[in-house]
């Protein structure tokens, strides 16, 4: 519907107090956890670069993730739309993010990589410009203040 609003409500709750709080750099894990009502926790932590737990999600990697995820789902609606049956997607998406001096830093750009399988006689081309539309209509890519690329690869199955 134009025009209408939608929000979103997700918890983080720090989980890393070892005892002494924030008393010091070294002195507390960077764990917490996301939960959103209904859905499964998601642990998460820190980049390990940042003193972070490598088995958790951190906010960086949720970040690619939520913006592979909501470009694949616009790119199945248009492909359905439009005719053309997809029957596998896998994307190996990646980011890349500058830090600064101070230790601030930036996403300079993400790269999505769908590998579309599709169905035998289905329009390859249509499917390869399908992901251009992906991308103008992905709410999370047009919030972005970096490009987010895009280098699929359409095979036939």
């Amino acid at each position: 519907m134009a025009g209408s609003e939608h929000r979103y409500r997700v918890s983080v709750e720090w989980t890393g107090n070892a005892g002494v709080g924030t008393l010091g750099y070294t002195q507390y894990r960077r764990d917490h956890v996301l939960t959103a009502y209904g859905k499964p926790p998601i642990p998460g932590s820190s980049d390990p670069h940042f003193r972070g737990d490598p088995e958790r999600w951190n906010p960086e990697e949720l970040l690619v993730g939520s913006l592979s995820a909501c470009h694949q789902l616009w790119y199945l609606h248009l492909c359905a739309a439009a005719g053309i049956r997809v029957l596998a997607y896998r994307d190996d998406a990646s980011g890349m993010m500058m830090e600064n001096a101070e230790g601030s830093g930036a996403f300079t750009s993400v790269t999505l990589r769908p590998e579309v399988t599709i169905a035998a006689g289905d329009d390859a081309d249509r499917a390869r410009a399908l992901h251009g539309e992906a991308s103008r209509m992905c709410f999370i890519a047009r919030s972005m203040a970096f490009p987010v690329h895009h280098e699929p690869v359409i095979v036939t199955g």
